[in-house]
Protein backbone atom coordinates (compact mmCIF):
# COMPACT_ATOMS: atom_id res chain seq x y z
CA UNK A 1 0.00 0.00 0.00
CA UNK A 2 1.35 3.40 -0.99
CA UNK A 3 0.91 6.13 1.62
CA UNK A 4 1.15 9.81 0.65
CA UNK A 5 0.90 12.88 2.83
CA UNK A 6 0.00 16.33 1.55
CA UNK A 7 0.83 19.39 3.62
CA UNK A 8 -0.49 22.91 3.42
CA UNK A 9 2.38 25.43 3.52
CA UNK A 10 1.79 28.69 5.41
CA UNK A 11 0.49 28.24 8.93
CA UNK A 12 1.36 24.55 8.72
CA UNK A 13 5.00 24.07 7.68
CA UNK A 14 6.19 27.67 7.26
CA UNK A 15 5.60 30.82 9.24
CA UNK A 16 6.20 34.42 8.14
CA UNK A 17 7.57 36.52 10.98
CA UNK A 18 7.51 39.88 9.19
CA UNK A 19 4.24 40.14 7.29
CA UNK A 20 4.27 42.96 4.74
CA UNK A 21 1.26 41.95 2.57
CA UNK A 22 2.66 43.38 -0.69
CA UNK A 23 -0.31 42.25 -2.78
CA UNK A 24 -2.71 43.96 -0.39
CA UNK A 25 -0.54 47.07 -0.63
CA UNK A 26 -0.90 47.03 -4.42
CA UNK A 27 -4.68 46.82 -4.08
CA UNK A 28 -4.69 49.72 -1.60
CA UNK A 29 -2.58 51.74 -4.04
CA UNK A 30 -5.10 50.93 -6.78
CA UNK A 31 -8.00 52.02 -4.60
CA UNK A 32 -6.55 55.55 -4.56
CA UNK A 33 -6.87 55.44 -8.36
CA UNK A 34 -10.47 54.26 -8.21
CA UNK A 35 -9.78 50.53 -8.63
CA UNK A 36 -11.98 48.75 -6.07
CA UNK A 37 -10.50 45.52 -4.63
CA UNK A 38 -12.59 42.47 -5.54
CA UNK A 39 -12.45 38.76 -4.80
CA UNK A 40 -11.37 38.06 -8.37
CA UNK A 41 -8.26 40.19 -7.83
CA UNK A 42 -7.09 37.82 -5.11
CA UNK A 43 -7.91 34.90 -7.38
CA UNK A 44 -5.78 36.44 -10.12
CA UNK A 45 -2.77 36.83 -7.79
CA UNK A 46 -3.09 33.22 -6.70
CA UNK A 47 -3.70 31.55 -10.06
CA UNK A 48 -1.39 33.37 -12.47
CA UNK A 49 2.37 33.79 -12.62
CA UNK A 50 2.75 37.57 -12.68
CA UNK A 51 5.49 40.01 -11.82
CA UNK A 52 4.53 43.31 -10.20
CA UNK A 53 4.32 45.23 -13.47
CA UNK A 54 2.09 42.55 -15.03
CA UNK A 55 -0.13 42.44 -11.94
CA UNK A 56 -0.57 46.21 -11.88
CA UNK A 57 -1.38 46.27 -15.59
CA UNK A 58 -3.92 43.44 -15.25
CA UNK A 59 -5.65 45.39 -12.48
CA UNK A 60 -5.63 48.65 -14.42
CA UNK A 61 -3.36 50.31 -11.84
CA UNK A 62 -0.88 52.93 -12.98
CA UNK A 63 2.43 52.40 -11.23
CA UNK A 64 5.98 53.54 -11.87
CA UNK A 65 9.36 51.99 -11.13
CA UNK A 66 9.57 53.38 -7.59
CA UNK A 67 6.23 51.88 -6.54
CA UNK A 68 6.96 48.52 -8.14
CA UNK A 69 10.39 48.44 -6.52
CA UNK A 70 8.86 49.15 -3.11
CA UNK A 71 6.38 46.28 -3.54
CA UNK A 72 9.19 43.94 -4.46
CA UNK A 73 11.15 45.05 -1.41
CA UNK A 74 8.16 44.26 0.82
CA UNK A 75 7.95 40.80 -0.72
CA UNK A 76 11.68 40.22 -0.20
CA UNK A 77 11.34 41.22 3.46
CA UNK A 78 8.58 38.67 3.91
CA UNK A 79 10.56 35.96 2.16
CA UNK A 80 13.63 36.67 4.29
CA UNK A 81 11.54 36.27 7.46
CA UNK A 82 10.15 32.85 6.54
CA UNK A 83 11.15 29.90 8.72
CA UNK A 84 9.96 26.35 9.23
CA UNK A 85 7.90 25.56 12.31
CA UNK A 86 9.93 23.59 14.83
CA UNK A 87 8.00 20.38 14.17
CA UNK A 88 7.94 20.63 10.37
CA UNK A 89 11.32 19.20 9.40
CA UNK A 90 11.14 16.39 11.97
CA UNK A 91 7.65 15.32 10.88
CA UNK A 92 8.65 15.29 7.21
CA UNK A 93 11.83 13.31 8.01
CA UNK A 94 9.84 10.74 10.02
CA UNK A 95 7.47 10.19 7.12
CA UNK A 96 10.16 10.08 4.42
CA UNK A 97 12.23 7.58 6.40
CA UNK A 98 9.17 5.31 6.45
CA UNK A 99 8.83 5.59 2.66
CA UNK A 100 5.89 7.99 2.67
CA UNK A 101 5.66 10.29 -0.35
CA UNK A 102 5.29 13.98 0.54
CA UNK A 103 3.49 16.70 -1.40
CA UNK A 104 2.59 20.33 -0.82
CA UNK A 105 -0.73 21.96 -1.69
CA UNK A 106 -0.92 25.71 -1.22
CA UNK A 107 -2.77 28.80 -2.39
CA UNK A 108 0.29 30.79 -3.31
CA UNK A 109 1.20 33.91 -5.29
CA UNK A 110 4.06 33.33 -7.70
CA UNK A 111 6.65 35.37 -5.81
CA UNK A 112 6.59 32.89 -2.91
CA UNK A 113 7.10 29.65 -4.81
CA UNK A 114 10.93 29.60 -5.17
CA UNK A 115 11.43 30.48 -1.49
CA UNK A 116 9.08 27.68 -0.40
CA UNK A 117 10.94 25.19 -2.58
CA UNK A 118 14.24 26.36 -1.09
CA UNK A 119 12.99 25.85 2.48
CA UNK A 120 11.38 22.50 1.61
CA UNK A 121 13.57 20.80 -1.00
CA UNK A 122 13.43 17.21 -2.15
CA UNK A 123 9.70 16.58 -1.83
CA UNK A 124 7.72 14.45 -4.26
CA UNK A 125 5.14 17.04 -5.40
CA UNK A 126 4.71 20.80 -5.23
CA UNK A 127 1.14 21.92 -5.88
CA UNK A 128 1.03 25.71 -5.97
CA UNK A 129 -2.12 27.49 -7.10
CA UNK A 130 -0.30 29.99 -9.33
CA UNK A 131 1.21 27.09 -11.33
CA UNK A 132 -1.92 24.94 -11.44
CA UNK A 133 -4.39 27.76 -12.11
CA UNK A 134 -6.81 26.71 -9.37
CA UNK A 135 -7.15 27.51 -5.67
CA UNK A 136 -8.15 25.35 -2.74
CA UNK A 137 -10.86 24.20 -2.17
CA UNK A 138 -11.27 23.63 -5.93
CA UNK A 139 -10.83 19.85 -6.42
CA UNK A 140 -8.53 20.50 -9.39
CA UNK A 141 -5.59 21.53 -7.18
CA UNK A 142 -5.81 18.42 -4.97
CA UNK A 143 -6.13 16.20 -8.02
CA UNK A 144 -3.05 17.81 -9.56
CA UNK A 145 -0.94 17.11 -6.47
CA UNK A 146 -2.18 13.53 -6.30
CA UNK A 147 -1.37 13.03 -9.97
CA UNK A 148 2.20 14.19 -9.32
CA UNK A 149 2.38 11.79 -6.37
CA UNK A 150 1.17 8.95 -8.58
CA UNK A 151 -2.05 8.26 -6.68
CA UNK A 152 -5.74 8.83 -7.32
CA UNK A 153 -7.76 10.28 -4.42
CA UNK A 154 -10.95 8.46 -3.60
CA UNK A 155 -9.85 5.28 -5.36
CA UNK A 156 -9.59 2.79 -2.51
CA UNK A 157 -9.44 -0.16 -4.91
CA UNK A 158 -5.66 -0.02 -5.25
CA UNK A 159 -5.05 0.44 -1.55
CA UNK A 160 -3.44 3.87 -1.86
CA UNK A 161 -3.79 6.08 1.21
CA UNK A 162 -3.69 9.87 0.83
CA UNK A 163 -3.78 12.11 3.90
CA UNK A 164 -3.68 15.91 4.11
CA UNK A 165 -3.21 18.38 6.96
CA UNK A 166 -3.34 22.15 7.18
CA UNK A 167 -4.55 25.06 9.28
CA UNK A 168 -7.69 25.77 7.23
CA UNK A 169 -10.86 23.81 7.96
CA UNK A 170 -12.38 24.86 4.64
CA UNK A 171 -9.37 24.15 2.44
CA UNK A 172 -7.24 21.53 4.16
CA UNK A 173 -9.83 19.39 5.92
CA UNK A 174 -13.20 19.77 4.18
CA UNK A 175 -11.92 20.60 0.70
CA UNK A 176 -9.51 17.69 0.77
CA UNK A 177 -12.27 15.31 1.89
CA UNK A 178 -14.52 16.39 -0.99
CA UNK A 179 -11.64 15.48 -3.32
CA UNK A 180 -11.39 12.00 -1.77
CA UNK A 181 -8.44 12.73 0.53
CA UNK A 182 -8.43 12.15 4.28
CA UNK A 183 -8.17 15.79 5.38
CA UNK A 184 -7.31 16.96 8.89
CA UNK A 185 -7.26 20.32 10.61
CA UNK A 186 -4.08 21.50 12.38
CA UNK A 187 -4.65 23.89 15.27
CA UNK A 188 -1.61 24.57 17.40
CA UNK A 189 -3.66 25.60 20.44
CA UNK A 190 -5.46 22.27 20.53
CA UNK A 191 -8.78 23.08 18.87
CA UNK A 192 -8.35 20.96 15.75
CA UNK A 193 -7.77 17.34 14.81
CA UNK A 194 -4.05 17.67 15.63
CA UNK A 195 -2.06 20.23 17.60
CA UNK A 196 1.37 19.54 16.09
CA UNK A 197 2.90 17.79 13.10
CA UNK A 198 4.82 15.19 15.12
CA UNK A 199 1.56 13.88 16.55
CA UNK A 200 0.12 13.84 13.03
CA UNK A 201 3.12 11.99 11.55
CA UNK A 202 3.00 9.39 14.32
CA UNK A 203 -0.70 8.85 13.66
CA UNK A 204 -0.06 8.37 9.92
CA UNK A 205 2.73 5.86 10.59
CA UNK A 206 0.74 3.96 13.16
CA UNK A 207 -2.48 3.99 11.20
Amino acid sequence: MQTCVIFDVFGTLIQIHEKRNPHLQLLRYGRRQGVSPRTEHLHMFMTRELDWEEAAHALGIRSGYVKLHSLNRLLEEELASMTLYDDAQKAIAMLQEAGVKIGLCSNLASGYGPAVRELLPGLDAYGFSYEIGAMKPNPIIYQSVCRDLGVQPGQQLWGDRVVMIGDSIKCDRDGARVAGIAGFHLNRIGQGDFFDLIEFAECVLNG
